[in-house]
């Protein structure tokens, strides 16, 4: 939704759709994606993608007409065997809940179905239940869970161990 004001103190609205197309997230978008995380997640992120020119995972990139990234995420294809796994699913926080998310999950199943398999799993933290509903609402089924953790930056550039229970989900394409 797009804001502007029509004289001191009135504010209007008006709803302007936006175009997005998924193309693989490329070394050169890595600026325009601060918002997806820390300088330690974007140097981790630019890592996958030498692993994903070496085809061993997909890096998607939902983009605006002006080729802006809006949400970013991964499958990995060295997770589980016979399935593509989803993970750092990110949406760019002033666009969420607006179909956004579910668009990258679609793009990344079709990409897991290019390439023969046929299930897609992905972990998500139990104490995240927003990102579990749209994953379920996707037809993805809990089936487990397991402790997991990764490196996080502080505000101040501090690294810590952030550690985490999550719910393990899948879903049959």
């Amino acid at each position: 939704m797009l804001s502007s004001v029509n004289s001191p103190g009135e504010l209007s609205t008006t709803d302007i759709t936006l175009p997005v197309g998924v193309r693989d997230l490329l070394r050169r978008d890595l600026p325009a994606c601060t918002w997806s995380g820390s300088a330690t997640h974007l140097r981790h992120v630019e890592r996958e993608l030498v692993r994903a020119a070496a085809g061993e995972v997909d890096y998607l990139a939902v983009c605006t007409p002006a080729d802006l990234p809006v949400a970013i995420g991964g499958v990995d294809y060295r997770v589980t065997e016979g399935a593509g796994t989803l993970w750092q699913l990110a949406v760019m926080p002033a666009l969420q809940s607006r179909g956004l998310g579910t668009f990258l999950v679609r793009a990344a199943e079709q990409r897991i179905r290019d390439r023969g398999l046929r299930t897609a799993a992905l972990a998500v933290e139990e104490e995240n239940p927003r990102a579990r509903a749209l994953y379920e609402r996707l037809g993805y089924v809990a089936y487990g869970r397991e402790p997991d953790a990764w490196d996080e930056e502080g505000p101040d550039g501090t690294i810590r161990r952030h550690e985490t229970m999550c719910v393990l989900l899948r879903k049959t394409l």
